[in-house]
């Protein structure tokens, strides 16, 4: 098949006929594979003609739906997009715009986003997207205001190694790294997941993913546009909408976190008759591990195998997968390599046998070449073989099983929402009447982790803990609040005298 070659996004959505839907939304009209390459074209001329072309980075604000999905791709065909979450905060869109070092954000139209503001302080242009759902599920224009226009350094569709997709990941021990994926990286993981699927230009998707998350953008829609399959993009997770939008879409899968799948389930039995009439092929559930009690009541309930992944912005999203009947799959186990190869090494970096456990390490066409301006990170992240080190723990079988057996890293895992416990950190600390602070995870029965503070403050202040969680809420964004602010004395420290926040939970009572 001709699309299994392609390494660019201009390319990769040549998959599909002229006639045939790639993207739709419930209740919207379809937007055809001959209408979304038609969009892409005239959104990479109408970039080029602002002097926006390969390699600059184009800042994405807006909501889910198949507008940011048809942006995104029409964004990345032709320049590098920056897809960023609409829930942050004035402080957070400045922080990620100037480390982006963006050349232009595009916002809704009528949207009152704060990153707009922001974007005004740092003399950034701002482009307002128009939707046209009646020409199709995502259609848009754009209207670039007074931009004086130019020729671009590189205009033009995006070659293999021009930086498709720039997102940043979270560091606990430093600022959030920037990982710059290639067109190359970002098509090679949507085939990889086209693969392990089995996608077809018969599968309909239905997008419940946010559409700023790797998960989201390369899973969600990338990878079955890549088999010529359609996605209808829904505005974001709501249990309460699921089944009517699964009754009129009549998807062959979904994929979402365990949060989300839990979500459902528990609205699943009085959408028994649903269940029955749309008979779901496999349902996928990636970003944070899936409790095998869940899992064996998903299939119970849908009739359908839940295909656990194993996925990371550095990859490109994924790494490993179960694989689909009639080979086995197996709850606590995130499945074999899917796409890039995976190997355990010891702290040296040397390779480990079957059933040892160890750091888990990636190298392939998915994988990042390395975060920007970063050579520190980019030193303690690769091998001198090459292999990427991912952070987490665990093990593989002999058969090629990997199962996770925990993260090296501090990163709190929020229901799928990663965070960095430094940025938190540093929030709070700007109240002046904290001396100290330590974030970390504390143990979640439905969100798998949530976020806790521990804060000693100045000798002689007192604050209650709802006015420095409303603090830190003013200046992040909703996930990453902390649920508990502990207030002590004193933060417990390891050994050396350092502030660890790992086991911190179990020192202070709360897991």
């Amino acid at each position: 098949m001709a699309e299994k070659a392609a390494t660019t996004l201009h390319a990769l959505i040549r998959a599909g006929s002229d006639e045939a839907t790639a993207l739709s939304s419930p209740g919207g009209v379809p937007l055809s594979f001959g209408a979304l390459r038609a969009l892409t074209e005239r959104t990479i001329v109408a970039l080029n003609a602002q002097g926006i072309g390969r390699g600059d980075r184009v800042g994405i604000v807006l909501g889910n739906g198949p507008e940011m999905a048809a942006a995104f791709i029409a964004v990345a065909a032709g320049t590098t997009s920056a897809p960023l979450n609409p829930a942050y905060k004035a402080d957070e869109f400045a922080f990620y715009l100037t480390d982006l070092n963006a050349r232009l954000l595009i916002v809704a139209e009528g949207d009152g986003s704060p990153a707009v503001a922001v974007a005004e302080r740092l003399g950034l242009p701002v482009a307002r997207l128009h939707p046209t759902p009646e020409e199709g599920a995502g259609s848009f224009t754009l209207s670039f205001g007074d931009m004086p226009g130019g020729a671009p350094a590189r205009g033009g569709p995006a070659e293999p190694d021009d930086v498709a997709l720039v997102l940043h990941t979270s560091g606990t021990t430093s600022r959030p790294k920037i990982v710059p994926l290639s067109q190359r990286n970002v098509c090679a993981s949507a085939c990889n997941i086209r693969t392990a699927l089995a996608f077809t230009s018969e599968d309909r998707g239905l997008n419940i993913m946010p559409l700023f998350h790797i998960h989201g953008l390369i899973a969600g829609i990338l990878a079955p546009l890549a088999a010529g399959g359609q996605v209808s993009c829904t505005t974001g997770f709501n249990a309460l909408k699921f089944f009517g939008w699964m009754s009129e879409v009549r998807p062959t899968w979904y994929t979402a976190v365990p949060t989300m799948h839990q979500a459902i389930l528990g609205r699943a039995s009085r959408n028994a008759e649903i269940i029955k009439a749309n008979p779901l092929r496999f349902i996928r559930s990636s970003s944070s591990s899936m409790p095998p009690q869940v899992m064996q009541e998903i299939e119970a309930v849908f009739g359908a195998p839940l295909i656990e992944a194993y996925g990371m912005t550095e990859a490109a999203h994924q790494m490993a997968s179960n694989p689909l009947p009639p080979r086995p799959h197996y709850a606590g186990s995130v499945g074999i390599a899917a796409g890039p190869e995976i190997a355990i090494v010891d702290e040296d970096g040397e390779p480990l046998p079957a059933g040892e456990t160890g750091e888990i390490v990636i190298r392939g066409d998915n994988v990042m070449t390395g975060y920007e301006n970063n050579e520190a990170a980019n030193a303690s992240a690769f091998t001198r073989q090459g292999w990427f080190r991912t952070g987490d723990q665990g093990t593989l079988s002999e058969d090629g099983y990997l199962r996770i057996t925990g993260r090296l890293k501090e990163i709190i895992n929020r229901g799928g929402e990663k965070i960095s416990p430094r940025e938190v950190d540093e929030v709070l600390m700007d109240h002046p009447a904290v001396s100290q602070c330590v974030t970390f995870a504390m143990p979640h029965d439905k969100l798998g982790e949530d976020v806790v503070a521990a804060v000693v403050l100045r000798e002689g202040e007192s604050i209650p803990e709802k006015d420095l969680r409303g603090f830190a809420s003013e200046r992040l964004a909703p996930f990453k609040v902390p649920a508990k602010i502990v207030f002590l004395e004193e933060i417990p420290k390891g050994a050396t005298g350092k502030l660890q926040r790992i086991g911190l939970a179990e020192k202070l009572g709360l897991a």
